[in-house]
């Protein structure tokens, strides 16, 4: 079987650019980005300020990453920019990643989660597993009715981003996918 697809965010998950400013968390270490690198920052605002956007990244994530049994993905709004400046901090790879298009940042009527119907369309009935800080219960309502594998959405802290027993949680997820499942 082939392995499922661990789609990635970066900002919570991987940064977790909700912790107290003014203290980075343990094992992070800080990126500067450039305003005009065509970061999320830069999308759909008007940037006066030119002050390098701040990132923290734990360069244990991407080991810990590399070691889950999924094919890794970007699922974020820096897409290819993450192979550019995420990826080498963390020691990953250039991964594919979602290009959302016309979808990036556009709410939905319904309350769904903008990603959620270009994660599934890019899924295309293959398992995954997706971490973020901003899903919710209507984007497991509308996986579960339009997704035909499992799926797994699993929410991050955006003050604390990925720790241990998050990985653990993906492991054992990727793991059940080999489990014969019981059919009656």
């Amino acid at each position: 079987m082939n392995r499922p697809l661990l789609f990635l965010d970066v900002d919570g998950p991987l940064n977790p650019y909700a912790a107290k400013p003014e203290k980075r968390p343990d094992g992070y270490t800080t990126l500067r980005v450039p305003r005009d690198s065509g970061t999320p920052m830069e999308h759909g605002r008007l940037s006066f300020q030119r002050r390098p956007l701040r990132v923290w990244l734990n360069p244990e994530h991407g080991p810990a990453l590399l070691r889950l049994d999924y094919e890794l993905c970007w699922a974020t709004t820096w897409m290819d920019n993450a192979n550019r400046w995420i990826a080498p901090v963390l020691g990953l790879p250039e991964l594919p990643f979602v290009d959302f298009g016309d979808a990036l940042l556009q709410e939905r009527p319904d309350g769904v989660h903008w990603k959620t119907a270009p994660l599934v369309d890019y899924a295309n009935s293959r398992p995954f597993a997706w971490v973020d800080d901003e899903q919710s219960g209507l984007d497991d309502v509308y996986v579960t009715a339009h997704h035909r594998a499992p799926g797994l959405l699993h929410h991050v802290n955006p003050r604390i981003g990925l720790r241990e027993d998050d990985f653990g949680r993906l492991a054992d997820f990727a793991r059940s996918l080999d489990t014969p499942q019981d059919m009656g």
